[in-house]
């Protein structure tokens, strides 16, 4: 067998090959919205289970209380299948306990952005002596016309 020589000038050639998609790998998970959707998920799965909880334990009963009727049902058809409408009917009211709340978040959090545009105060930038002179000279041939 021959032994292989590696030249210096291949080795630094090959140098730093290779950490490119590693960094930009590393940039995009560091950034702020990647890691923000990865919290909303985990902090969204957390709040799925007390809106579970919530619509098992407390909802449910309720009704099945008020008007006698009860969530948890099932329905028998044929080759002693069932239809579980209890599951479906605890599975709406979940949907719509989430959206009520993130509709809640959603507009509180623009009402907070909206006041802090508010706050803002933007300044005109100021206008060269030219656009001044154009302007008026503009403002000069609309007087002159309407005569």
């Amino acid at each position: 067998m021959a032994k292989r020589v590696v030249k210096k000038e291949n080795f630094d050639k090959l140098k730093g090959k290779g950490t490119g998609f590693v960094s930009e790998f590393k940039q995009f998970i560091l950034r702020g919205n990647v890691m923000d959707m990865a919290i909303g998920v985990i902090i969204g799965g957390a709040f799925q289970g007390i809106v579970t909880a919530l619509t098992e334990d407390f909802i449910n009963p309720l009704i099945n209380g008020i008007g006698g009727a009860e969530v948890g049902g099932t329905f028998k058809i044929y080759g002693g299948q069932v239809i579980k409408y209890g599951d479906f009917i605890t599975a709406v009211i979940n949907f719509l306990i989430m959206a009520l709340v993130l509709f809640v978040l959603l507009k509180t959090v623009n009402k907070i952005a909206k006041t802090n545009k508010k706050e803002e105060v933007k300044e005109e930038p100021k206008k060269s002596e030219d656009v001044l002179l154009l302007e008026e000279i503009r403002d000069l041939l609309k007087k002159k016309n309407s005569k």
